[in-house]
């Protein structure tokens, strides 16, 4: 049975998809089990990483298990 995580907050997400985006660090804290997808693509070469931001940041990204972004 795989752990719960910890709800984490939007800006939070924001800024570690911003700085570290690329290796899928912030698909990781959220709960995602593909993250390494993007850590072995240098995150599709930028492009999951910009869209996972823009996501992340309108609001449409959440926890993998269903719940929002915290404000």
């Amino acid at each position: 049975m795989a752990e719960e995580k910890k709800q984490q907050t939007k800006m939070t997400m924001v800024i570690v998809a911003w700085l570290l985006g690329y290796m899928g660090i912030h698909r990781l804290m959220m709960g995602y089990s593909n993250w390494w997808v993007q850590l072995i693509t240098f995150g599709g070469c930028g492009v999951w990483s910009l869209i996972d931001l823009i996501n992340i940041f309108t609001g449409k990204m959440g926890m993998a298990d269903g719940r929002p972004l915290l404000d």
